[in-house]
């Protein structure tokens, strides 16, 4: 299967889940973005190394990277390997002089160890084909009065996973790009799951 290259575009706290955050990476030769909602520690770990922060002590990333240094593994790269039931599932790829490795990660964990070594983060098309998100290129008149429309049907409605079930195909697609615009891709990535599940 072909692998398509990602790259981290963004770190952002979740609106709707305390102690969320929304990762979000891209793919670097297309406009497709690929949201993973993840745990705060995992967020912290990430973050620390994309600032370039020492800590005062070593976070568990930083240990395993220390104990594969120590044991004379290598990383070659991070896979986003699976996609089940709206889970994202990840591998770290690891050698040593003998043999190859994958290890089954989820992928927060995968992605905070792969930035200790500076190695790529990879996806499959299909995965990418499932859950990226890609903007439509409606004018700003017609993204204004759509918005507003879906904005009347939603407030008579309950939870967002209840309003996006009645929302039609092109009303999802609206507010898809509304919350890519805003950035607010925890959002966008539960309205693509709904879409998903109409494909």
């Amino acid at each position: 299967m072909k692998k398509i290259k990602l790259e981290i575009l963004g770190l952002s706290p979740s609106q709707s889940q305390a102690g969320s955050f929304a990762l979000v990476l891209g793919e670097e030769l297309g406009n497709r973005r690929l949201p993973i909602i993840i745990g705060v520690f995992e967020a912290q770990a990430i973050a620390v190394q994309i600032e370039n922060i020492v800590p005062n002590r070593p976070m568990t990333h930083d240990l395993f990277k220390s104990f594969a240094e120590g044991m004379n593994y290598t990383l070659k790269e991070i896979v986003i390997s699976d996609l089940k039931e709206g889970i994202f599932y990840a591998k770290i790829v690891c050698k040593d002089s003998l043999r190859e490795v994958e290890i089954d990660a989820r992928p927060s964990d995968a992605i905070a160890i792969g930035l200790r070594f500076d190695i790529p983060i990879y996806t499959y098309e299909a995965i990418l084909s499932e859950a990226g998100i890609i903007s439509s290129s409606l004018t700003e008149d017609e993204e204004d009065g759509d918005e507003e429309a879906v904005k009347e049907t939603l407030q008579s409605r309950g939870s967002l996973m209840d309003q996006l079930r009645d929302l039609s195909f092109d009303e999802l697609q609206r507010m898809l790009d509304d919350a890519l615009s805003k950035e607010d891709y925890e959002k966008a990535a539960k309205i693509r799951d709904e879409m998903s599940k109409r494909n």
